[in-house]
């Protein structure tokens, strides 16, 4: 078992991550960027197919990897049908819905194509998705807005909230599913979920939805206010959008959608980036609060993840709201690499069973 390798790829707007694993060991790991010039010809993310799969291989061969050893070809999931968390393999009617995107175009739709594709040409090999964004479990309940025309989506860092959720387990010596959790990633987008006996049963959409602004994204806004500035004849529907989910939160605020030159910011003193940074630490206290009533204050561990985890003011700041509610554990960066890997790793195994797309 130990010779057979796992191929992980993850397409992201401007790179293509790829590692291969020797069984749990990583032995190659490439984060392959992609000038805009590179895209500039493509008018759709599904035509940027050929383009990074033959990336992928001339970084293997460069690399000198044996692709003959891999057995197992794992993609991040792109915005297919809303889904239970866990490992797909994928099929004919997958595909069919990554190359249409009826569900939205992402370059994380890209990623079962290309495993797909790849394990097609290698004897024995299987290709998989794993905890895609629209992993679905929320609570029927949850899903009500306020206006039957409107409805809430389950659209967040699964992959990345579901890994962390589990070493947080493994870590307590507990199981998964008989953890309350609330989980917040704190990304270029930022999600927070509310994690009730290994179910995400409550979640913001963190694509292009609700919930706290972050380094790109605006999060909830006032309705009245959209409304007017949608009829008010000074912007597009592209402009809204790009508003939304872009250039918001720190773009639209400070300029830039570095969280880690905010953070330096605050430290300097900049009087701008510090109220900012205030608000997006209350905005998150605000969340995890609201989902700590969900789990009916029953909870486990508040459990902090992503890049911007790495923000000890921010996570401080935090801490002064929502300490109360539970154990706070920090978990800085994400590894989706490791994450995709050993999920492919454990169908190999034998430890889990691929769940069927339908």
């Amino acid at each position: 078992m130990e010779e057979q390798r796992i191929l992980a790829i993850n397409p992201g707007s401007t790179s293509t991550k790829i590692a291969v694993y020797q069984g749990s060991k990583s032995i190659f790991l490439k984060n392959i960027k992609h000038t805009s010039e590179d895209l500039q010809n493509f008018s759709n993310i599904v035509e940027q197919f050929s383009f990074r799969k033959e990336i992928i291989l001339k970084e293997l061969k460069d690399a000198e990897i044996r692709i003959d050893l891999i057995t197992a070809i794992v993609g991040r999931g792109g915005l297919v049908k809303p889904i239970e968390s866990g490992v797909y393999e994928v099929n004919e009617q997958m595909i069919k819905d990554l190359h249409e995107s009826k569900l939205g175009e992402h370059a994380s739709n890209l990623g079962g194509l290309i495993a797909h594709n790849i394990a097609q040409s290698l004897e024995g090999a299987r290709a998989f998705i794993a905890d895609p964004v629209v992993v679905d479990e929320m609570e029927d309940v949850a899903r009500y807005t306020g206006h039957p025309k409107f409805i809430r989506h389950s659209i967040f860092h699964a992959l990345n909230q579901k890994a962390i959720a589990r070493k947080y387990a493994k870590a307590v010596d507990k199981p998964y599913d008989e953890l309350n959790l609330i989980i917040a990633h704190l990304g270029g987008g930022i999600s927070v979920g509310a994690h009730k006996n290994g179910r995400v049963i409550d979640v913001n959409n963190a694509l292009d939805g609700d919930g706290p602004f972050s380094p790109e994204r605006t999060g909830t806004l006032p309705c009245g206010q959209v409304a007017s500035l949608c009829f008010s004849g000074e912007y597009t529907h592209d402009d809204v959008k790009k508003m939304i989910k872009g250039e918001g939160g720190f773009v639209a605020y400070l300029g830039t959608n570095d969280a880690y030159e905010v953070e330096m910011r605050v430290k300097a003193g900049d009087e701008e980036a510090i109220k900012i940074h205030d608000a997006i630490a209350y905005q998150l206290g605000k969340a995890v609060g609201s989902l700590s009533a969900v789990l009916k204050g029953k909870v486990d561990a508040v459990i902090f993840t992503g890049g911007m985890a790495y923000d000890k003011i921010l996570i401080d700041k935090i801490k002064e709201m929502v300490g109360y509610i539970a154990p706070i554990t920090v978990y800085p960066g994400e590894d989706e690499m490791e994450a995709l890997a050993m999920n492919g790793y454990m169908v190999m195994k034998g430890e889990i069973n691929p769940k069927i797309y339908k």
